[in-house]
């Protein structure tokens, strides 16, 4: 072996090195999370920490079924505002963003993509909740969309961009105009990674603590009135972690615990849909 060839041997043989070390490293401080959580929060996780809702402050007992409620509906609803308009947003950059009106939305999308959770929380209060008057899920729910949308619409175009140029000419030859073509053809192909999108804007922003601050506000009582303040998991992690009784900080634990159970989840099926769409595809 020539000394040019050994080292280049040598250099990618260290490359894998280090890149396997660094990959190494990041599934350790997953574990770590999701070890310590089990370790601090597993005890404390029954069938009252479900279905009960918070006791008064300094008494033991009681669970969190008002927060889980209170995140399945916030997020639901927020997923139900941003995924229409981020995916119909991600179809029209893909297909029709050539132009200057696509550079502009396709600007805003990543301008908002790194714009801080909390200025889009004080954003949702100075245009909703001052407005009206009154905190309200309402309001948490579009705060979230508002998060979610430059992700979905970014991710969409991608995908969108993956289907052949093939299979449009395909369907424009038969007659099939251009916005039936994008729906019909190009939508439907791309379904496997649009979902993921979805998904993965969901798990996104299941553990957002900062906009609800400022929308939903929190209720330590049992809601589903979505024009009233309601209680969500990452808020009632933030009291109770807060918050001066040992009881809470239990509680806290469990809470942390099942909300990363539940991004975990999200984030498997994510992984899941796109292993059987393109399992298919091979």
């Amino acid at each position: 072996m020539s000394g040019r060839a050994l080292r280049r041997h040598l250099a990618s043989r260290a490359m894998t090195a280090v890149v396997v070390v660094l990959s190494f490293t990041a599934v350790l401080a997953l574990l770590l999370i999701l070890g310590d959580l089990v370790l601090k929060g597993a005890s404390s996780i029954d069938w009252a920490f479900f279905t009960k809702s918070p006791v008064p402050a300094g008494q033991s007992g009681g669970g969190v079924a008002n927060a889980i409620v209170g995140t399945g509906i916030i997020v639901g609803l927020a997923a139900l505002i941003g995924v229409p308009i981020g995916v119909a947003a991600g179809l029209y950059l893909a297909e029709y963003g050539s132009g200057r009106l696509g550079f502009v939305v396709r600007f805003i999308a990543d301008v908002l993509n790194g714009t801080p959770s909390i200025v889009v929380g004080i954003v949702a209060w100075t245009f909703i909740v001052r407005p009206t008057h009154g905190y309200s899920a309402l309001a948490g729910s579009v705060a979230l969309a508002i998060l979610m949308i430059p992700m979905l619409a970014r991710t969409t175009e991608e995908m969108v961009r993956l289907v052949p140029h093939s299979l449009r000419e395909a369907a424009l030859a038969l007659g099939y105009p251009r916005w039936r073509t994008s729906l019909k053809i190009v939508a439907r192909t791309a379904l496997g990674g649009i979902v993921t999108g979805c998904l993965v804007g969901i798990a996104r922003i299941a553990g957002e603590t900062a906009p609800l601050l400022f929308t939903a506000l929190g209720n330590l009582n049992f809601s589903v009135d979505i024009t009233q303040p309601m209680q969500s998991l990452s808020l009632q992690i933030y009291v109770y972690a807060t918050g001066p009784f040992e009881e809470w900080h239990r509680l806290a634990w469990a809470s942390a615990l099942v909300l990363m159970g539940l991004v975990l989840i999200i984030s498997i099926t994510a992984r899941w849909v796109t292993r059987q769409r393109y399992g298919r595809i091979r």
